[in-house]
């Protein structure tokens, strides 16, 4: 403060400075242009409230008041990078990426009817947002860099994110070579229909919480490869996945079996082995399974094909879950999607618990029919049209699955060394089974790679 009362030279420069820092008015009609776009969408608002689009109309609301505070255009900008920095994702291409998972009445119809069928009105909306967003997209990180050089004051342009990762979905229907992304109406309704948008678009694995879907952005990664003396069990499992694939009815299947026998391991593979066709995964907790009817509803018209997955399958008498996963088995009036199955595992062969109380004994007085009331209880399995039988590993089994996935983890030990320590590890842990045999593995190749070197 004082340095500047004494120095009346820099406090001139300093104004200068200021002066020419302004943006021109040019700069500012093109701020307010975009800002008028951003605000003329009528489908597809939602783009531009995630955390990439929002950052971007805060990054022009700052610009457009840089002559209050070049401050703010700063702080703007730098929220805006670090948004991108962190999906790894540059603005151009996360502005498509939402257009493309983009949830609003015209994506949702396409995915239900032809582009044909659709409401014009609609088609005429859709045709007005792309070219909206289209003018939104021209606007490059290089010319807001430069912006926000001017009205900040700075000595360079900040550094911009150019960072890249593109969808998995193959070719897509608005790229930069495209002169008019509103021509391109038909064919992002056609990529709607094939891929569908929100979620199911963005994840393949999911877990029904509290009402609601909630995304699992990182999924077990175990494969089909990984898993073996369940062949029988494996192929026929494939195939039926096929047949959903494919669009044909396919079957409910329970694998009931021993603990650690690979029964849910065999399901969590699927999603790894079709997870680029369109097959999605949701696991349903028992405590959730009266939402079961629900959660179909909530599957029937869009592209994807579901399994629904129960873990670890057991019901009380009484149980309004057994009720509920009945309907869906069963079905009722209302027809059974297509693109859902259930696919439960459990350790009882008879789902629902029996006791010998339960078993009638004739008295006088007593329902004359009431085997059928026992009947009922263990005929419940039957409901699933595929039941796959998952035995205990005798000792040959365990050791082929610890031989097997010793060699996938590339341990090289000797046949009897190995086979030593598994059976080892089998009597002082878990006993055998396939779930014993990872934990062997995973244990013996950390332990090899850092204390026995």
């Amino acid at each position: 403060m004082l340095e500047n009362l004494l120095n009346p030279v820099r406090i001139s420069n300093c104004y200068t400075i200021a002066t020419m820092s302004a943006l021109t008015s040019g700069a500012i009609a093109q701020i307010r242009y975009l800002q008028r776009q951003a605000a003329s969408l009528l489908l597809y608002q939602s783009v531009l409230k995630s955390p990439a689009g929002q950052a971007f109309l805060d990054l022009l609301h700052a610009l457009h008041h840089s002559e209050v505070s070049g401050f703010d255009c700063q702080v703007a900008y730098g929220n805006w990078f670090k948004i991108q920095a962190a999906k790894n994702l540059s603005w151009k291409d996360a502005l498509i990426w939402e257009i493309l998972k983009d949830e609003n009445p015209f994506s949702r119809l396409a995915q239900q009817t032809d582009f044909a069928s659709l409401p014009p009105a609609l088609v005429e909306a859709a045709r007005h947002d792309l070219e909206v967003l289209q003018n939104i997209y021209e606007c490059s990180s290089e010319q807001l860099s430069k912006w926000v050089r001017v009205a900040g004051q700075l000595d360079a342009v900040p550094p911009i994110w150019h960072s890249e990762t593109v969808p998995e979905n193959g070719d897509l229907p608005l790229h930069g070579k495209l002169e008019k992304w509103s021509s391109a109406t038909e064919s992002l309704a056609v990529y709607y229909r094939q891929f569908g948008t929100g979620l199911f678009a963005e994840y393949r694995a999911f877990q029904w919480r509290g009402g609601e879907l909630a995304s699992i952005p990182h999924p077990d990664r175990i494969n089909l490869k990984e898993l073996v003396c369940c062949d029988w069990q494996r192929d026929a499992l494939v195939k039926n996945t096929e047949f959903l694939l494919a669009g044909y009815p396919a079957l409910h299947v329970l694998l009931y079996g021993s603990r650690g026998s690979g029964k849910s391991s065999l399901v969590k593979s699927l999603l790894n082995e079709f997870g680029d066709r369109n097959l999605r995964l949701i696991e349903v907790s028992k405590s959730d399974l009266q939402d079961l009817p629900l959660i179909v509803e909530k599957l029937r018209g869009v592209p994807q094909k579901f399994i629904i997955f129960v873990d670890d399958l057991s019901f009380e008498e009484d149980d309004d879950a057994f009720k509920s996963l009945k309907v869906v088995l069963e079905g009722n009036v209302t027809a059974r999607p297509q693109n859902v199955v259930v696919y439960a595992t459990s350790n009882r062969r008879h789902l629902i618990r029996e006791f010998f109380d339960d078993r009638p004994r004739p008295r006088d007085g007593d329902e004359i029919h009431a085997w059928d009331t026992v009947q009922e209880k263990l005929s419940f399995s039957d409901r699933f049209g595929l039941t796959l039988t998952f035995e205990p590993a005798d000792q040959n089994t365990y050791l082929t699955i610890v031989g097997h996935l010793a060699k996938l983890a590339g341990i090289k030990l000797a046949v009897e060394d190995l086979e030593h320590r598994a059976k080892e590890w089998a009597t002082r842990r878990n006993g055998r089974s396939g779930r014993t045999a990872r934990q062997f593995v995973d244990f013996l190749k950390a332990d090899l790679a850092l204390f026995q070197k």
